[in-house]
Parts: C-alpha cells; sequence; structure tokens
C-alpha cells in the first residue's frame, strides 16, 4: 500500500501487534524485533485474557489462561512496553474488570486501551442476569476510568457472547434498535471517562453476527446526534488518530 503501486489508499497506518507476554522479560526481544520491522507504524500490543474458569463462556483464540493480567510473568513481560512507547490494548469479559484495574494502577505510565467496554456478558451462567451484569461492571468501569492512563474503545457489544440474541433475529436490528438497547453502556463509558478518552470502534467483522456494518455506525451518529460538532470529531476520528499515534 506505502509503494503506491496498489492504488491510492493508505493502510495500516498504526500497527497493533502481539507478543507473548507471558514469557516475561525475554519478550523484550521479540518486541525489539517487531518495531524494527515496522518502526514508524508499529504502535501497541494487544494480549488477550478473555475467559471463563465454569466452562459456560468460550475462550478466544487465544485460549488465555485464568487470571492473566495479574500474572508475575506477565507483569515482567508488560513492563517492556513503557520505555518502548508501545500501548496494551485490553480484551477481558466483565468478571476481569478488577483483575485489569489491578494491571493499570501497577503500571500507571503506559497507556491500556480498554476493548467492548470490558466484554458484558450475557450468555451461558450469565443469561437472564442483565441487570445484575451491569450493576457489577458499572462498579468496575467507576473505578477504571480513575486510572489516568486508560482509555476506552466504545464498541464490540453487539457479539453473541452480549446476549442481545440479534443474532437469532430473521431481519438485523437498525441503528436505533441498535443503540437503544445498549446505550447505557456507552452513556456511562462517555461520562465517566469523558470526550476525550473514548473513541468509536466498530468491531467489524465479529459485530456482523448481529448487525450490518452502516447500521453499527448510525447507531453511533444517533447516540451523538446532540453533540456539539467537536465533540463528535472526537470520538469518531481525533482521540483514535492522537491515542494510537498516527
Amino acid at each position: 500500500s506505502n509503494s503506491g503501486l496498489y492504488g491510492s489508499t493508505k493502510i495500516a497506518n498504526g500497527i497493533e501487534g502481539s507478543a507473548p507476554l507471558l514469557i516475561g522479560d525475554s519478550v523484550a526481544t521479540i518486541l525489539d524485533q517487531q518495531i524494527s520491522v515496522a518502526p514508524k507504524r508499529f504502535k501497541e500490543i494487544r494480549s488477550q485474557a478473555a475467559m471463563h474458569s465454569d466452562g459456560t463462556i468460550p475462550s478466544t483464540r487465544a485460549r488465555p489462561i485464568e487470571g492473566v493480567y495479574i500474572n508475575d510473568m506477565f507483569h515482567q513481560g508488560f513492563s517492556h512496553l513503557e520505555s518502548r512507547n508501545l500501548s496494551f490494548e485490553a480484551w477481558c469479559y466483565h468478571p476481569q474488570l478488577p483483575q485489569l484495574i489491578q494491571l493499570a494502577k501497577k503500571f500507571p505510565n503506559t497507556t491500556i486501551i480498554l476493548n467492548h467496554f470490558g466484554g458484558p456478558l450475557g450468555i451461558g451462567s450469565f443469561s437472564g442476569k442483565e441487570e445484575e451484569t451491569y450493576n457489577f461492571w458499572e462498579k468496575q468501569i467507576i473505578e477504571l476510568s480513575r486510572c489516568d492512563n486508560v482509555v476506552a474503545k466504545l464498541g464490540g457489544i453487539a457479539m453473541e457472547i452480549n446476549g442481545f440474541e440479534w443474532h437469532k433475529n430473521e431481519i438485523a436490528p437498525s441503528g436505533k434498535e441498535l443503540i437503544d438497547r445498549t446505550k447505557r453502556y456507552y452513556n456511562k463509558t462517555i461520562e465517566l471517562f469523558g470526550i476525550d478518552r473514548c473513541m468509536f470502534e466498530s468491531n467489524y467483522p465479529v459485530d456482523k453476527i448481529s448487525c450490518s456494518y452502516v447500521n453499527l455506525w448510525n447507531g453511533c451518529k444517533l447516540l451523538t446526534k446532540n453533540y456539539s460538532k467537536n465533540e463528535r470529531a472526537k470520538l469518531f476520528h481525533d482521540n483514535a488518530t492522537r491515542i494510537y499515534k498516527l
């Protein structure tokens, strides 16, 4: 893409990579090798903790062990991000938010980007417990928002694991239906983190199981229809450019 041989579109201005932080200090060599390949583009590491030990919730494809974000070896590996100006993309389920809070407090100089609202679950052992899940989530998000090094991606809440069951409908939900059902997660996160620490995401193609790409973004537009032009610019573009150092 950067060569110009394939058209004018430019892609991958910021690269989010992966590294086995659980190997501790040894990961430093891997991080340096990744940076050397794309020194101006390599921006961060994403490491997944999303799992639940009761067996009713599917693990992510990474199949993380329990307690990743509070693991001592993981902390050793994580400690090498700050000096390399790498941020960290966190993907966990809502019961693991207390572990993410511990991680954020231990490494206050490393930017942590919360994915998908922290994964509020609505299937398996959390089926039919929407209010209980939200109340737990809200308490953790309040605490996490007090960590100045944490920012939030707003989206990724139309997955099957979230329990809204849109994937079972014959007709996909409109943008209004999507946002009406989930807006308390959006509104509470924006309220706590503030406009400058939030940015919209599509989580596509994963959310394709529930909705169209167009309607997903229409929902975000509806949510912010009364926001100022400057606030919308930050949520839809400017904050992501700044946070990802693009």
